[in-house]
């Protein structure tokens, strides 16, 4: 795994601590936000951010609960990550303060930003694209994905792409398609996928570790997402 760098950030009373993983050769690179799921950051979200850099992308693991978020501490990322769902709106502006952290970046290139995430992180992605920001791309995998506030017509000029399991209790086929409806109804560009054994958190490989119902690793629905992700980005983020 690639060294990572904190990247730190003040928001509404919270100071999050990110982790960078920088590519080499010069700046300023295309960037990828790549949002934690309800665990906080741990190897999975690290491992992702190291991939993503070793193929020319400033990847930054974003904190989004205080002090570096650390996967190991689920009484506070319980808390904090009860304390944001019933926030929208902090939520919202959370996401998008770190999309403009990581934007202003002296190694990234602002024109050339995507964001990706998994689970509650899935969740984030599409809020920020909900947000009217200027990413190029947000990739949703295994995200809760009903929103008080959807996406409104013109709001989003990038591409919307979700990865869902047929067998994730936390969005059931109803929300899958009403995730559909409210995309065609805004008018974006979008490409949602639906993987008919996948289960909640299918892209982590520590995933049935966790011994709860409905959350289970999917080796090919892990492996057909990440491909179409690498596609994605290589088309909405390269020159």
């Amino acid at each position: 795994m690639r060294d990572l760098t904190p990247v730190e950030l003040d928001h509404a009373g919270a100071h999050l601590i990110g982790q960078a993983a920088l590519p080499e050769g010069s700046s300023p690179h295309p960037a990828v936000l790549v949002m934690h799921n309800a665990l906080g950051i741990g190897d999975h979200v690290r491992g992702v951010a190291g991939k993503l850099a070793a193929l020319g992308y400033v990847a930054v693991a974003t904190d989004m609960y205080g002090g570096g978020a650390p996967a190991g501490d689920h009484a506070a990322n319980g808390a904090e990550f009860e304390r944001i769902m019933k926030d929208p709106a902090l939520l919202r502006e959370r996401v998008v303060a770190w999309f403009n952290r990581v934007s202003a970046m002296p190694e990234v290139d602002a024109s050339r930003v995507a964001a990706i995430g998994f689970c509650f992180g899935g969740t984030c992605v599409l809020e920020l694209a909900r947000s009217g920001a200027a990413a190029k791309a947000v990739v949703s995998y295994h995200g809760i994905l009903t929103s008080n506030a959807p996406m409104q017509p013109g709001a989003f000029a990038g591409e919307v792409a979700a990865f869902c399991g047929a067998k994730d209790p936390y969005a059931p086929l109803d929300h899958i398609e009403g995730l559909r409806a409210e995309m065609v109804s805004a008018g974006v560009r979008h490409t949602i996928t639906t993987f008919g054994e996948a289960q909640h958190g299918f892209t982590d490989p520590a995933a049935d570790s966790m011994g709860r119902e409905g959350i289970a690793y999917d080796a090919l629905a892990a492996r057909l997402s990440w491909a179409a992700t690498m596609e994605l980005l290589a088309l909405t983020l390269e020159q």
